[in-house]
């Protein structure tokens, strides 16, 4: 993944938690952030599903087991990942990378960016 922080995993019992947290503490602020999202496939290669899009939020819901990228005007889901791994810039804990491994090996990779000055 990426060297700019530090890599961790997280338990599956604190996905939701986590998420909740970080977009809390990092997602509600004036400054924009944006999320490019590549799917890495063995049967069709890598795609982008989501590319510079206004990042709003990230969920993971335990009854439906979805994680979801809330962007503007939009929501892309990634269903009943098996593990997540991300990398958090220290000292603050923004997340600038997060892989999502799916049950079929798909791998999900989400690239965060905090994309410009406060908003007035």
């Amino acid at each position: 993944m990426g060297t700019a922080g530090t890599t961790k995993q997280i338990a599956p019992d604190e996905w939701e938690t986590f998420f909740d947290n970080f977009t809390r503490a990092h997602l509600r602020d004036s400054i924009p952030k944006t999320v490019t999202a590549e799917v890495i496939s063995p049967l069709l290669g890598d795609q982008t599903a989501l590319s510079n899009a206004r990042l709003l939020g990230l969920t993971f819901d335990p009854k439906s087991k979805a994680f979801e990228v809330v962007v503007k005007g939009a929501a892309h889901f990634i269903f009943r990942p098996v593990a997540i791994w991300v990398v958090e810039d220290q000292p603050n804990g923004f997340v600038s990378t997060i892989e999502l491994v799916r049950s079929d090996g798909v791998k999900e990779i989400l690239h965060l960016r905090r994309s410009g000055v406060p908003a007035i």
